[in-house]
């Protein structure tokens, strides 16, 4: 067989031509269902929730974070992987927001790192407060894999309220057609492909 594959090599580079073809056409397939589940508007604030969890790392989520907390969203407001030596007074003047009635009302969790480390930090937190919802508060584009991880990590029982904010950096509508979005996109939904692969063979909570 090798040896006809040898005197052949157009027979060759036509069947990894084709497996290529494949290959691209399941790796379009996916990606095209991954944006789909990009949300593109957010829940109204009045459906209320134990607590609103906003994961760090983007414009505009703490200041939405705190938003939702002043309309009375929830009772609680977890904000998952902030620096070390960033206190609730620190996180407000950042922000922008005065301290005042809320500040009691904020808890901030230093251990994650990762979005797995956000999911594994803030199930840890609503454990000790005996929360059974909350509103997740991150970018748009990253709402997939958040979902993923924090049902993985959070009791069955948990109800999850996914509250997208909208980067000005990411155009959700025709999304391809820019390179930023596509780039924040496709990153995105190579990062979730393998956060499944590694979630496949672990247990939920």
């Amino acid at each position: 067989m090798k040896r006809r594959e040898a005197r052949h090599p157009g027979r060759l580079l036509r069947r990894v031509a084709a497996i290529a073809a494949f290959a691209f056409l399941v790796w379009s397939a996916g990606l095209y269902v991954f944006a789909a589940y990009i949300p593109d508007s957010r829940v109204p604030p009045d459906e209320k929730t134990d607590a609103i969890v906003v994961l760090t790392g983007g414009a505009g989520r703490v200041g939405e974070g705190l938003s939702l907390l002043a309309a009375g969203s929830a009772r609680k407001l977890f904000v998952s992987g902030v620096y070390r030596g960033v206190d609730v007074q620190v996180l407000l003047k950042l922000a922008q927001r005065a301290p005042g009635d809320l500040e009691c009302c904020i808890s901030l969790g230093y251990a994650a790192d990762s979005t797995r480390g956000n999911a594994a930090e803030t199930a840890e937190w609503i454990a000790r407060e005996g929360f059974g919802s909350i509103r997740l508060v991150t970018a748009s584009y990253h709402m997939p894999r958040s979902l993923l991880e924090f049902r993985h990590a959070l009791p069955g029982d948990v109800r999850i309220v996914p509250h997208p904010v909208f980067p000005a950096g990411f155009y959700a509508e025709n999304w391809w057609r820019w390179r930023g979005s596509a780039r924040l996109a496709i990153s995105e939904y190579h990062k979730y492909i393998l956060a499944r692969i590694e979630l496949a063979g672990q247990s939920p909570k």
